[in-house]
């Protein structure tokens, strides 16, 4: 009797959506590693004349023009696919924002190991971020994921099931990023370092794939719950339900917009460095430690959760925002400083709540307007920071490439300086929104 419901309960778990998210973060950060590395070497013997840089400063410059191009085309491409995809998504194909970018997702981690095993230029890679873009990428495959975790949840249930999914895929991420930086060093025949990290990879993502097709259930749970709107945390300061509001708050929604935009645009920009930094000297990180590092930034996704479930009893959505802005922006500012790798992890740990703000005003945000406004609200946020890109992607790049023989770490206290900016119209916000008091009905005779 034990044997049978084991098995049908294992089935049923397989037959979720966590599955496919585990396999396919386990899949990314093995690929992250990988490119990172194939990067790093293929930049060795990089030469700018007409530039009077030295052999490591070329090597760097390399690197962050390609990651440049890469991420740009990564940003760009997807905007069009996801937005069809949700569409075909809220007629009734809730697989195809799952099903399409893991197609995506297959094809371009088997364009890398190409590129490893038949030594193709590494421009190659241009071409497979455009299939992945094509596809939706991750812009379409991340809200198909909280889709798919939304429908099927009951209202009540909703923020405790989307906290899960923000675990489970920070869970695998750690995993992933401890062991990436060992499978680099393993040799396949006489095919070098990374062809076994990239091939586990896209086993690991084509599994993902044949899982959505074959067995993911789409699972709708029916709702009886009145006023079901989109909000993603509820205000800390009650406990009752809060009702959508009947007009729009334009003034919020700019100043949430405007800190979204500045904040997602420091801690994009300094990411972006932190990957070629952490490979020029004095740190010079083997395969192995850069898996380790990798393994440190997804640990923020656990640490930054667990602090929105205890801090959120106590203070505010505002504060809580100025919380998690507080800490990145304390961290990569001491990230400046970093000459050592001891020095990396002290950086990193000020950053345990650096993801809090951006579920946080989306959660504000979803308080500013009708809950039938919702999703285009949402829907526009994510288009605005996907353009701001355009503009910091080649900023950050630029201001790297120039500050390189004297302050190499100058980006990140510009990422700081940026975070701070963000932090004025989120102190706004709070000022304007009216504070909630709690009072106690005094019963009539």
């Amino acid at each position: 009797m034990v044997l049978p419901n084991l098995c049908q309960t294992s089935f049923t778990v397989l037959r979720q959506i966590e599955p496919i998210l585990v396999l396919e973060e386990l899949g990314s950060t093995l690929f992250d590693t990988a490119l990172q590395m194939v990067v790093r070497d293929r930049s060795t013997n990089a030469t700018y004349p007409d530039a009077h840089l030295s052999r490591e400063d070329s090597q760097q410059k390399a690197m962050s023009d390609f990651y440049m191009t890469y991420t740009l085309i990564i940003q760009l491409t997807p905007i069009l696919p996801a937005l069809l995809l949700a569409r075909l998504s809220d007629r009734g194909w809730r697989r195809a924002p799952i099903v399409v970018p893991l197609s995506g997702y297959v094809l371009s981690r088997l364009a890398l190991l190409l590129v490893v095993i038949f030594r193709l230029p590494l421009e190659a890679m241009f071409g497979a971020a455009v299939v992945f873009g094509l596809s939706g990428g991750y812009s379409a495959y991340w809200p198909g994921v909280m889709t798919l975790a939304s429908i099927g949840s009951t209202a009540t249930d909703r923020s405790k099931m989307m906290m899960r999914v923000e675990l489970l895929y920070g869970a695998a991420g750690l995993v992933g990023s401890l062991v990436s930086g060992h499978l680099f060093l393993l040799y396949a025949s006489s095919l070098g370092h990374g062809t076994i990290l990239l091939i586990v990879s896209t086993l690991l993502h084509l599994l993902s794939l044949i899982h959505s097709i074959v067995l993911l259930q789409v699972k709708q749970v029916s709702n009886k719950e009145p006023d079901d709107d989109c909000h993603i945390l509820s205000p800390a300061s009650s406990n009752d339900p809060v009702e959508a509001p009947a007009g729009r708050n334009r003034v919020n929604v700019a100043l949430l917009f405007a800190a979204a935009v500045l904040y997602s645009s420091a801690v994009g920009g300094a990411v972006e460095i932190l990957a070629i930094f952490v490979l020029r000297q004095p740190l010079s990180w083997s395969a192995t430690q850069v898996g380790y590092g990798n393994a440190a930034g997804c640990t923020i996704f656990l640490t930054s959760f667990l602090g929105v479930i205890v801090f959120r009893r106590c203070v505010s959505d505002v504060v809580l925002i100025l919380i998690g802005m507080l800490s990145f922006a304390s961290g990569i500012y001491f990230m400046s400083f970093v000459t050592a790798t001891y020095m990396f992890y002290l950086a990193r740990s000020l950053t345990l709540f650096a993801l809090i703000p951006m579920p946080t005003i989306r959660a504000l945000l979803s308080q500013q307007v009708p809950a039938s406004s919702c999703g285009i609200t949402l829907t526009s946020l994510q288009l605005a920071l996907k353009f701001a890109g355009l503009a910091y992607i080649p900023a950050f790049t630029k201001i790297y490439q120039r500050t390189l023989d004297w302050f190499p770490g100058f980006v990140f206290m510009l990422s700081s300086v940026f975070t701070v900016l963000g932090m004025i119209p989120v102190s706004i916000v709070g000022c304007r929104s009216p504070q909630r008091r709690q009072y106690q009905r005094i019963q009539g005779d």
